[in-house]
């Protein structure tokens, strides 16, 4: 029997499934099963996976039915102790597998276990930024406002029981349904995380986060039920919760070149909670919404990419005095 189910749901994936799936055979921790659940595709998916000699992977087709079913139908057919979810465009690390294994081993009261995460872009190349997940023991109260918590659905390593407590994903959620998994699994479980970046997040323009309304709205389905039942002093959670994920929407909008949606969610951001107005997210967005108002959006664009190749070639710059550096001088710290 697998220790480790690895789940890929895979629509129209060819061009990048091959690399991610290389990235599951280059773990440092080779027990592990990999199902690839082709979730109705058009391209060449079938063809390609049905031709692969490693047995460790299997191949399982349904309809077209959406990413939380494939999911499910994972799950369900997993034989591992422990479930992977890996998208099909996404890369791992090659210790990944390796460092959350050994947190779950050595702490049983831990049901889900997070990562760091690199944001590339199309071409696998590094944006320069690192999202940092603390998600450690309790993580509700941080999943419920919208703090980072699993930044990609291919970061976690959960025990396959807790499935069998929370239930499958929603497939009656369009958006965030993963959020919706996290809340449920947090309300039962502690977490842990492996503080370093051992999965690469692929980002495409066009994706469905740019649907900003449809968001907020599985949003508010999603909290609310979460604060169905609970003590009365975790009820301001609830406040700060839609401040954050209109300020983070606010942000879509802005990507999007939607100015006044942007502005809009911006406002009801600090409407719901006004403390947001002394944070840094806040103040950077502030910024950025003036010069999309006074630089026009072809302008900012403009400015926006040359941050970004600053902060990319000051993470490349960094990396490589790292590894030039001696091992015992090195820490996880000064490698991000």
């Amino acid at each position: 029997m697998p220790y480790v189910s690895v789940i890929i749901p895979a629509y129209n994936a060819m061009a990048y499934l091959p690399e991610t799936l290389e990235s599951v055979f280059q773990q440092t921790f080779p027990d592990f099963e990999v199902l690839i659940i082709d979730d109705g595709s058009s391209d060449r998916t079938v063809e390609w996976a049905s031709q692969i000699a490693d047995l460790r992977v299997k191949l399982i087709c349904q309809t077209n039915q959406g990413s939380s079913v494939a999911r499910n139908t994972g799950i369900t057919a997993a034989q591992g102790e422990y479930i992977a979810l890996l998208d099909a465009d996404d890369i791992w690390e090659p210790t990944k597998l390796e460092k959350q294994v050994r947190l779950l081993e050595e702490n049983p009261s831990v049901g889900l276990v997070d990562t760091w995460t690199v944001l590339v872009n199309q071409q696998n190349k590094s944006t320069g930024k690192v999202i940092v997940s603390h998600a450690e023991k309790d993580a509700w109260k941080q999943l419920v406002q919208f703090k980072t918590v699993c930044c990609c659905d291919s970061t976690p390593l959960i025990r396959r029981s807790c499935f069998e407590t929370v239930g499958l994903f929603n497939p009656d959620l369009p958006f965030l349904e993963d959020l919706d998994m996290w809340i449920r699994l947090a309300s039962r479980y502690e977490f842990g995380v492996v503080k370093e970046p051992l999965v690469r997040y692929r980002q495409h323009p066009g994706s469905k986060s740019t649907n900003c309304q449809g968001m907020l709205e599985a949003f508010r389905t999603i909290i609310e039920k979460a604060f169905e039942s609970v003590q009365v002093e975790l009820l301001p959670l609830r406040d700060r919760g839609y401040g954050r994920v209109n300020l983070y929407l606010a942000w879509r909008a802005i990507n999007n070149k939607d100015y006044e949606q942007a502005v809009h969610f911006n406002y009801q951001a600090i409407a719901h909670y006004p403390q947001l107005i002394f944070s840094w997210d806040f103040i950077r967005q502030s910024i950025a919404l003036g010069l999309l108002k006074r630089l026009g959006s072809q302008t900012y664009d403009r400015v926006r990419s040359l941050v970004q190749t600053m902060r990319r070639s000051a993470g490349e710059w960094n990396s490589r005095l790292n590894k030039q550096s001696p091992p015992a001088q090195t820490s996880e710290k000064t490698a991000i």
